[in-house]
């Protein structure tokens, strides 16, 4: 098995390598890359919906050792990321991190859950910092809000 040190810094220069040649290089990398996260993430959805998601999150929280709280309501499942693991070693390495590096995880998850019905919403907060919080919901309307008020600019993944 491939350390995370090293596949994460495999994907921040990969990212960097596939925007330079276009960023429709990297947003087909981040689709081809959601085929592939449907056929583990989808089972979860379609068994059971926001809990499916968050018992599937659970799981990652504790295999990445991610210091993270999940929380699941009536309208929305929450992924607060307090501490990115992934970030964390893009940031510490002698190339520097890519830009848009927290808009890998959107490129790759977006795509399944709107498949599902469901509304994808995050907060950047900063990209300097492994902090930040994903939200899937039930209503649109409720996810358009939240982007209003929580969402940094980001590239159209």
């Amino acid at each position: 098995m491939i350390p995370s040190d090293h596949f994460v810094r495999m994907y921040n220069e990969l990212f960097k390598m596939l925007e330079e040649k276009g960023h429709s290089h990297l947003q087909n990398y981040w689709r081809r890359i959601a085929s592939l996260q449907k056929t583990i993430l989808g089972p979860y959805i379609e068994k059971d919906g926001l809990q499916g998601m968050y018992d599937y999150w659970e799981h990652i929280r504790i295999e990445e050792n991610c210091d993270a709280n999940l929380e699941i309501t009536d309208d929305f499942f929450e992924f607060r990321m307090n501490k990115c693991p992934s970030l964390s070693k893009a940031l510490d390495n002698d190339a520097g991190a890519f830009e848009y590096y927290c808009d890998h995880c959107a490129g790759w998850v977006k795509p399944v859950v709107e498949e599902y019905g469901y509304h994808y919403s995050s907060d950047i907060i900063s990209r300097t910092l492994p902090v930040c919080v994903m939200r899937i919901y039930k209503d649109r309307k409720k996810a358009e809000e939240y982007n209003q008020t929580h969402t940094l600019p980001a590239k159209p993944y």
